[in-house]
Protein backbone atom coordinates (compact mmCIF):
# COMPACT_ATOMS: atom_id res chain seq x y z
CA UNK A 1 0.00 0.00 0.00
CA UNK A 2 1.28 3.46 -0.91
CA UNK A 3 0.30 6.83 0.50
CA UNK A 4 0.43 9.05 -2.57
CA UNK A 5 -0.72 9.05 -6.17
CA UNK A 6 1.65 8.11 -8.98
CA UNK A 7 1.74 11.75 -10.06
CA UNK A 8 2.73 12.87 -6.57
CA UNK A 9 5.67 10.47 -6.58
CA UNK A 10 6.75 11.67 -10.02
CA UNK A 11 6.63 15.25 -8.77
CA UNK A 12 8.57 14.30 -5.63
CA UNK A 13 11.37 12.76 -7.68
CA UNK A 14 11.86 16.20 -9.20
CA UNK A 15 11.37 18.09 -5.94
CA UNK A 16 13.76 15.93 -3.92
CA UNK A 17 16.34 16.14 -6.70
CA UNK A 18 16.08 19.94 -6.72
CA UNK A 19 16.60 20.00 -2.96
CA UNK A 20 19.56 17.65 -3.26
CA UNK A 21 21.06 19.89 -5.93
CA UNK A 22 20.54 22.92 -3.70
CA UNK A 23 22.55 21.20 -0.96
CA UNK A 24 25.51 20.98 -3.34
CA UNK A 25 25.82 24.73 -3.84
CA UNK A 26 29.16 25.88 -2.52
CA UNK A 27 29.91 22.49 -0.98
CA UNK A 28 33.23 20.65 -1.21
CA UNK A 29 32.39 17.87 -3.66
CA UNK A 30 35.49 15.91 -2.59
CA UNK A 31 34.36 15.80 1.06
CA UNK A 32 33.59 12.40 2.57
CA UNK A 33 29.91 11.76 3.27
CA UNK A 34 29.74 10.88 7.00
CA UNK A 35 26.74 8.56 6.60
CA UNK A 36 28.19 6.88 3.47
CA UNK A 37 31.88 6.96 4.41
CA UNK A 38 33.06 5.11 1.30
CA UNK A 39 31.78 7.94 -0.89
CA UNK A 40 32.62 11.55 -1.55
CA UNK A 41 29.79 14.02 -2.06
CA UNK A 42 30.39 13.88 -5.81
CA UNK A 43 30.20 10.07 -5.76
CA UNK A 44 26.95 10.24 -3.81
CA UNK A 45 25.45 12.42 -6.55
CA UNK A 46 26.77 10.03 -9.19
CA UNK A 47 25.05 7.14 -7.40
CA UNK A 48 21.70 8.95 -7.30
CA UNK A 49 21.93 10.04 -10.93
CA UNK A 50 22.76 6.52 -12.05
CA UNK A 51 19.88 5.12 -10.00
CA UNK A 52 17.49 7.51 -11.75
CA UNK A 53 18.81 6.49 -15.16
CA UNK A 54 18.64 2.79 -14.28
CA UNK A 55 14.99 3.02 -13.21
CA UNK A 56 14.14 5.12 -16.27
CA UNK A 57 15.69 2.50 -18.55
CA UNK A 58 13.73 -0.33 -16.93
CA UNK A 59 10.39 1.48 -17.28
CA UNK A 60 11.07 2.87 -20.76
CA UNK A 61 12.08 -0.53 -22.18
CA UNK A 62 9.37 -2.37 -20.20
CA UNK A 63 12.06 -4.76 -18.97
CA UNK A 64 10.52 -7.67 -17.08
CA UNK A 65 13.78 -9.53 -16.44
CA UNK A 66 17.08 -8.21 -15.19
CA UNK A 67 20.18 -9.61 -13.55
CA UNK A 68 21.99 -7.26 -11.20
CA UNK A 69 25.64 -7.21 -12.33
CA UNK A 70 28.47 -7.87 -9.90
CA UNK A 71 29.87 -4.58 -8.63
CA UNK A 72 26.83 -2.76 -9.96
CA UNK A 73 26.91 -0.20 -7.16
CA UNK A 74 30.27 1.28 -8.16
CA UNK A 75 30.53 5.04 -7.84
CA UNK A 76 33.72 5.62 -9.82
CA UNK A 77 33.56 8.34 -12.45
CA UNK A 78 34.18 7.22 -16.01
CA UNK A 79 33.91 8.35 -19.61
CA UNK A 80 30.63 10.14 -20.25
CA UNK A 81 30.09 11.04 -16.61
CA UNK A 82 30.15 14.67 -15.44
CA UNK A 83 33.33 15.98 -13.88
CA UNK A 84 33.40 15.23 -10.12
CA UNK A 85 34.66 18.74 -9.38
CA UNK A 86 32.20 20.65 -11.57
CA UNK A 87 29.31 21.62 -9.30
CA UNK A 88 27.19 23.12 -12.08
CA UNK A 89 27.82 20.28 -14.51
CA UNK A 90 27.18 17.60 -11.90
CA UNK A 91 23.98 19.32 -10.80
CA UNK A 92 22.71 19.72 -14.36
CA UNK A 93 23.42 16.05 -15.05
CA UNK A 94 21.54 15.05 -11.90
CA UNK A 95 18.54 17.18 -12.87
CA UNK A 96 18.48 15.80 -16.42
CA UNK A 97 18.30 12.23 -15.15
CA UNK A 98 15.47 13.03 -12.75
CA UNK A 99 13.51 14.85 -15.46
CA UNK A 100 13.88 11.91 -17.87
CA UNK A 101 12.76 9.50 -15.14
CA UNK A 102 9.71 11.56 -14.21
CA UNK A 103 8.71 11.92 -17.87
CA UNK A 104 9.02 8.19 -18.51
CA UNK A 105 7.11 7.29 -15.35
CA UNK A 106 4.31 9.70 -16.20
CA UNK A 107 4.04 8.31 -19.72
CA UNK A 108 3.92 4.74 -18.42
CA UNK A 109 1.58 5.28 -15.49
CA UNK A 110 1.76 3.12 -12.34
CA UNK A 111 0.57 -0.24 -13.68
CA UNK A 112 3.00 -1.28 -16.43
CA UNK A 113 4.66 -4.65 -15.71
CA UNK A 114 8.38 -4.08 -15.19
CA UNK A 115 11.24 -5.72 -13.31
CA UNK A 116 11.75 -4.71 -9.68
CA UNK A 117 13.59 -6.34 -6.79
CA UNK A 118 10.34 -6.63 -4.81
CA UNK A 119 7.05 -8.49 -5.06
CA UNK A 120 5.44 -5.40 -6.61
CA UNK A 121 6.60 -5.67 -10.22
CA UNK A 122 4.89 -2.62 -11.65
CA UNK A 123 6.19 0.74 -12.83
CA UNK A 124 4.65 2.51 -9.85
CA UNK A 125 7.23 0.77 -7.63
CA UNK A 126 10.01 2.79 -9.24
CA UNK A 127 8.20 6.12 -8.76
CA UNK A 128 7.97 5.49 -5.03
CA UNK A 129 11.42 3.88 -4.72
CA UNK A 130 13.23 6.70 -6.54
CA UNK A 131 11.37 9.31 -4.50
CA UNK A 132 12.70 7.83 -1.28
CA UNK A 133 16.11 6.92 -2.69
CA UNK A 134 16.58 10.59 -3.53
CA UNK A 135 15.12 11.78 -0.22
CA UNK A 136 17.42 9.64 1.93
CA UNK A 137 20.51 10.53 -0.06
CA UNK A 138 19.50 14.17 0.25
CA UNK A 139 19.89 13.65 3.98
CA UNK A 140 23.38 12.27 3.31
CA UNK A 141 24.27 15.29 1.17
CA UNK A 142 22.90 17.73 3.72
CA UNK A 143 25.04 16.16 6.43
CA UNK A 144 28.15 16.32 4.26
CA UNK A 145 27.49 19.90 3.24
CA UNK A 146 26.53 21.07 6.72
CA UNK A 147 23.07 22.30 5.75
CA UNK A 148 19.70 21.63 7.32
CA UNK A 149 17.47 18.67 6.44
CA UNK A 150 13.72 18.54 6.86
CA UNK A 151 11.00 16.44 5.22
CA UNK A 152 7.27 16.85 4.86
CA UNK A 153 5.96 14.57 7.64
CA UNK A 154 3.56 12.69 5.36
CA UNK A 155 6.36 11.98 2.89
CA UNK A 156 8.69 10.92 5.71
CA UNK A 157 6.01 8.54 7.02
CA UNK A 158 5.62 6.99 3.58
CA UNK A 159 9.40 6.61 3.33
CA UNK A 160 9.45 4.84 6.69
CA UNK A 161 6.63 2.52 5.67
CA UNK A 162 8.39 1.65 2.43
CA UNK A 163 11.50 0.79 4.48
CA UNK A 164 9.45 -1.32 6.91
CA UNK A 165 7.82 -3.12 4.03
CA UNK A 166 11.13 -3.89 2.33
CA UNK A 167 13.03 -4.86 5.46
CA UNK A 168 10.28 -7.19 6.71
CA UNK A 169 9.43 -8.83 3.38
CA UNK A 170 10.02 -12.63 3.48
CA UNK A 171 12.09 -12.49 0.27
CA UNK A 172 14.62 -10.25 2.00
CA UNK A 173 15.62 -13.22 4.17
CA UNK A 174 17.13 -14.81 1.07
CA UNK A 175 19.36 -11.75 0.64
CA UNK A 176 20.14 -11.31 4.34
CA UNK A 177 19.59 -14.63 6.16
CA UNK A 178 21.07 -13.07 9.31
CA UNK A 179 17.77 -11.23 9.70
CA UNK A 180 16.40 -14.44 11.20
CA UNK A 181 18.57 -13.71 14.22
CA UNK A 182 16.22 -10.82 15.02
CA UNK A 183 13.33 -13.12 15.79
CA UNK A 184 12.83 -13.97 19.44
CA UNK A 185 10.55 -13.64 22.46
CA UNK A 186 9.97 -10.14 23.76
CA UNK A 187 11.38 -8.42 20.69
CA UNK A 188 8.88 -5.69 19.88
CA UNK A 189 9.39 -2.05 18.97
CA UNK A 190 7.19 1.02 18.93
CA UNK A 191 8.04 3.99 16.69
CA UNK A 192 6.36 7.26 17.65
CA UNK A 193 6.34 10.45 15.59
CA UNK A 194 5.62 13.13 18.18
CA UNK A 195 4.79 15.89 15.68
CA UNK A 196 2.15 13.87 13.80
CA UNK A 197 0.84 11.51 16.51
CA UNK A 198 1.61 8.60 14.17
CA UNK A 199 2.89 5.29 15.55
CA UNK A 200 4.13 1.97 14.21
CA UNK A 201 4.45 -1.37 16.01
CA UNK A 202 7.14 -3.82 14.88
CA UNK A 203 6.74 -7.43 16.05
CA UNK A 204 9.71 -9.80 15.89
CA UNK A 205 8.31 -12.45 18.24
CA UNK A 206 6.84 -14.83 15.67
CA UNK A 207 8.32 -16.88 12.85
CA UNK A 208 8.43 -13.85 10.56
CA UNK A 209 8.55 -10.07 10.79
CA UNK A 210 5.33 -8.09 11.10
CA UNK A 211 4.43 -4.43 11.50
CA UNK A 212 1.40 -2.18 11.44
CA UNK A 213 0.36 1.35 12.28
CA UNK A 214 -0.96 1.79 15.78
CA UNK A 215 0.05 1.64 19.42
CA UNK A 216 0.87 -1.47 21.45
CA UNK A 217 3.03 -2.07 24.47
CA UNK A 218 6.55 -2.81 23.25
CA UNK A 219 9.93 -3.75 24.66
CA UNK A 220 11.40 -0.50 23.38
CA UNK A 221 10.01 2.76 22.04
CA UNK A 222 11.77 5.25 19.77
CA UNK A 223 10.21 8.75 19.98
CA UNK A 224 10.93 11.90 18.05
CA UNK A 225 9.76 14.07 15.19
CA UNK A 226 8.79 12.27 12.00
CA UNK A 227 12.01 13.39 10.30
CA UNK A 228 14.13 12.29 13.25
CA UNK A 229 12.47 8.87 13.56
CA UNK A 230 13.03 8.32 9.83
CA UNK A 231 16.69 9.35 9.90
CA UNK A 232 17.41 7.19 12.96
CA UNK A 233 15.75 4.16 11.38
CA UNK A 234 17.75 4.76 8.20
CA UNK A 235 20.84 5.29 10.37
CA UNK A 236 21.35 8.81 9.08
CA UNK A 237 21.30 10.10 12.66
CA UNK A 238 22.70 8.40 15.76
CA UNK A 239 20.30 7.06 18.34
CA UNK A 240 22.23 8.93 21.00
CA UNK A 241 21.46 12.26 19.38
CA UNK A 242 19.57 14.74 21.52
CA UNK A 243 16.60 14.84 19.12
CA UNK A 244 15.18 11.36 19.86
CA UNK A 245 14.19 9.51 23.01
CA UNK A 246 14.50 5.78 23.70
CA UNK A 247 12.28 4.17 26.33
CA UNK A 248 12.72 0.55 27.37
CA UNK A 249 15.15 -2.12 26.21
CA UNK A 250 17.74 -0.23 24.16
CA UNK A 251 19.45 -3.51 23.18
CA UNK A 252 16.39 -4.56 21.14
CA UNK A 253 16.48 -1.29 19.21
CA UNK A 254 20.23 -1.47 18.61
CA UNK A 255 20.03 -5.06 17.37
CA UNK A 256 17.17 -4.18 15.03
CA UNK A 257 18.90 -1.13 13.56
CA UNK A 258 22.21 -2.92 13.11
CA UNK A 259 20.75 -6.05 11.55
CA UNK A 260 18.30 -4.37 9.19
CA UNK A 261 20.87 -1.90 7.84
CA UNK A 262 21.39 -2.20 4.11
CA UNK A 263 24.28 0.22 3.83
Amino acid sequence: MTTFTHERYCSEVLAQTALLRAALRGADLSATVPTCPDWTLAQLVLHVGRAHRFAEMLVRTRATEFEVPAGGNTVEFGAGDPSPDDEEGLGAWLTAGAEALAETLREAGPDVPVWTFAADRLSGFWARRMTHETLVHRADAAGAAGVGFTVDPALAADCLEEWLGMSTHPAVLEYKPELKNLLGPGRTLQLQATDTATEWFVDLTGDRFAWHRGHEEAAVTLRGSMTDVLTVVYRRQPVDGARVEVLGDRAVLDLWLETTSFG
